[in-house]
């Protein structure tokens, strides 16, 4: 049974084609760009529970506008809060026939994450920053398990794309976009790296849950931050897209 905060019926930027996109409750980590803070406690009662036949059921009424490389997106929160639940959602989803993708921040290291890893066609990864310290600053917790979890894809020479949110002031340094791309510059698994501007969309979440937003004083970056952020990752990356 799955912890569900929201469900997307015509998803076209969570992975290939067009996808059915679950939001999963529960994340791990507390990102000070959260968009989704009421995602992240698992227990937030406005949460629904779904059944594995359930989201087969969605599946399946989508199934024409799969034609071009669609299939199940699971995002959260981060989806492997619930590894246990996903690993048996995405062996039904693979027996049927649909492309699974996986969009997480790799925080997360077990025996039962890397089985799910196994079972998904496709990770989207969020590196948030390659430097420890500020990686701590902006999620409060390590990059470890995130670069860990990525030389475990490689390994298995599934595909996964990359993502990376940029934030001015916090994850724009330019030593550091170099620095993180020439981490992955030879990773032969990475098919795409999509750079994610920083947004205040979800800013008056945190007002209707009562909490302070962090970064209330941090602007979206400006076109010219984003191209020089696309640039440095062109030194050493192919595909770059800006989302």
């Amino acid at each position: 049974m799955l912890r569900v905060h929201s469900v997307e019926t015509f998803g076209t930027h969570e992975g290939p084609g067009i996808r059915l996109v679950l939001f999963l409750q529960g994340c791990n980590i507390r990102c000070l760009y959260c968009h989704n803070p009421d995602t992240q406690n698992l227990d937030n009662p406005s949460a629904k529970d779904m059944p594995v036949a359930q989201v087969l059921e969605l599946l399946k009424k989508e199934k024409p506008y799969f034609s071009r490389g669609g299939g199940l997106t699971v995002s959260g929160g981060e989806p492997t809060v619930q590894a246990e639940a996903l690993v048996e959602l995405f062996t039904a989803v693979k027996e049927a026939g649909y492309h699974t993708c996986l969009d997480t921040n790799g925080t997360i290291v077990s025996p039962l994450v890397k089985k799910l890893y196994d079972l998904t066609d496709l990770v989207l990864l969020d590196v948030k920053h390659i430097d420890e310290s500020w990686h701590r600053k902006l999620t409060g917790s390590s990059n470890a398990n995130t670069l860990a979890m990525a030389e475990y894809r490689e390994s298995t020479g599934k595909p996964m794309w990359l993502r990376y949110v940029l934030v001015p002031g916090w994850s724009d340094q330019p030593e550091f976009l170099e620095a993180w791309a020439k981490h992955f510059s030879t990773y032969s698994t990475v098919e795409q790296v999509e750079i994610l501007p920083y947004h205040t969309l979800g800013v008056y979440k945190y007002e209707g849950l009562g909490r302070k937003y962090e970064l209330g004083n941090v602007e979206p970056p400006t076109p010219q931050q984003v191209d020089l952020a696309k640039t440095i990752f062109e030194k050493y990356l192919q595909n770059v897209a800006i989302q």
